[in-house]
This record gives C-alpha cells, sequence and structure tokens, in this order.
C-alpha cells in the first residue's frame, strides 16, 4: 500500500502514529513490541514526534525492544552513526529501558560486529527465525535500503541474518540486517521524502526489477504487510494506477 502526504511533517507524523499505533497492538497481543529501526536523516522527524506529547504518553515504552536494521562502522558518538541519531532524537527522551536497547556494534571488525549481531537476534528470538512488529527503512538516491547496497555480495544471502558491507564511495564499513530476515517483519514501512527521491521511487515501483541494481526491490514480505510512507514531493512521478495498486 502507498499512503501520500502533502509534506515531510505530514508523513513524519503518520510514521510516529504507525509506531505508536502498532506498539500498543503488539504488546496487547504478545507482551513486547520489537522495532527495527531506520538510520539516516528521514526518520529524524519521526522520532521527533515520537518523543514528545501527545504520543510519547500513548506507547507502552517499558515493552519496546529496539533495534537497528543496519550501522555505519563508526564511534557511538560520530555524528554519522544510525543508533546516535536516534538515542538523540528518541530514546533519551522517553523511558526504554537500557537494556531493551540492542545497537549494532562493529568495533572490532565488520564481520565480528555482524556475527555478534546475529548472535545477539538468535538469543533475543530464541534461535527461531526474527520476526519484527516493525521495520522502518529508508530509500536510497542509488535504490538501496538499510546498508543493502547495489552490487554487493550481502544482497544474495539467504542463511546469514546479518552481514558486512564495504561502501566504496563513502569509504566506509557497514553492518546490515539481511533481505530475509526483514521480509519475516510482519510489517516494514518504508519512509520516503523529498523531490531528491522522486527517481529512483519511480523505479522502485515501476521500472527495473533487478534487485542488483535497486536492493530495495528485496523487500517483500512474505507474511507480512508493505507500506510506503511518502510524501507528494517523492510521489510525483507515480503513475495514477501505482497509487492506486496493492503495494
Amino acid at each position: 500500500m502507498i499512503r501520500v502526504f502533502p509534506d515531510l511533517a505530514a508523513a513524519s507524523r503518520a510514521a510516529a502514529e504507525l509506531f505508536a499505533a502498532e506498539a500498543r497492538r503488539a504488546v496487547a497481543a504478545h507482551g513486547r513490541f520489537t522495532v527495527l529501526l531506520a538510520g539516516g536523516e528521514t526518520p529524524r522527524s519521526a522520532y521527533e514526534i515520537l518523543a514528545e506529547p501527545p504520543l510519547r504518553e500513548q506507547v507502552p515504552w517499558e515493552a519496546v525492544h529496539v533495534f537497528w536494521g543496519d550501522e555505519r562502522c563508526v564511534p557511538d558518538d560520530d555524528p554519522r552513526s544510525n543508533a546516535r541519531m536516534a538515542r538523540t532524537a528518541l530514546l533519551d527522551h522517553v523511558p526504554v529501558p537500557a537494556e531493551q536497547i540492542h545497537p549494532i556494534r562493529c568495533d572490532r571488525s565488520p564481520r565480528e560486529g555482524a556475527a555478534a549481531y546475529e548472535e545477539l537476534l538468535r538469543a533475543f528470538f530464541a534461535g527461531g527465525p526474527p520476526r519484527f512488529d516493525l521495520v522502518f527503512l529508508g530509500l536510497g538516491g542509488n535504490g538501496h535500503t538499510a546498508s543493502l547496497f547495489p552490487g554487493t555480495p550481502v544482497l544474495d544471502e539467504r542463511k546469514r541474518w546479518s552481514g558486512e558491507v564495504y561502501v566504496a564511495e563513502d569509504r566506509l564499513h557497514r553492518v546490515t540486517l539481511t533481505a530475509p530476515v526483514i521480509n519475516r517483519a510482519a510489517l516494514v514501512a518504508f519512509l520516503v521524502t523529498g523531490e531528491g527521491k522522486a527517481a529512483v521511487l519511480k523505479e522502485v515501483l515501476e521500472g527495473s526489477a533487478d534487485p542488483h541494481r535497486l536492493p530495495a526491490r528485496l523487500i517483500s514480505p512474505g507474511d507480512g504487510e508493505l507500506l510506503w510512507l511518502v510524501d507528494r514531493a517523492a510521489a510525483r512521478l507515480l503513475r495514477e494506477m501505482t497509487l492506486a495498486g496493492p503495494f
């Protein structure tokens, strides 16, 4: 399903309201809420809205477990850190128990970081395949999501739950969850805003089916829902039949 909003502010509020609603639903259904956060700048506004009334009071924070879809291999206090962004925008301002916040760490090596996060997930989900209640994702201008970048070996990973990635243009190592893990989620929500994302959004939704070129095409929950929260600027090139379609 694709939902189009007037601007970034409206799309961000919708994402924040989605978080709150899914948290209440999950806690009522099975006693906890597991959420996979996205990094980058696009979700910052949504996190900031969640950190303030009235939504702050509508989330059962004591039952929230926070994970990340990917992380850059940088120090914890580096401005590029996805965990740091989420802490400053949201987590430092809400009563989530510290032991229920699970950042990705790759300070020893990217491969060790990926292996350690998989071990953490296996312990948390008692060895069974992880099923997050909500996954937030962004969309890069080159079609990447999480740290699933075009042409990288991790796109073909089917057994590991997390993997290491080297992004040559950034000269930076990253750790990412793999597409099969993301696709087990109950709900995956892409948040895409701005005119700069219009062309790639159109291509992902209407163009090439090659996931090695557009890795966001890998995301298709097998037993869950896929939701696109986009603003009018990002959706401006989409055809009416796409907007009315079953995405």
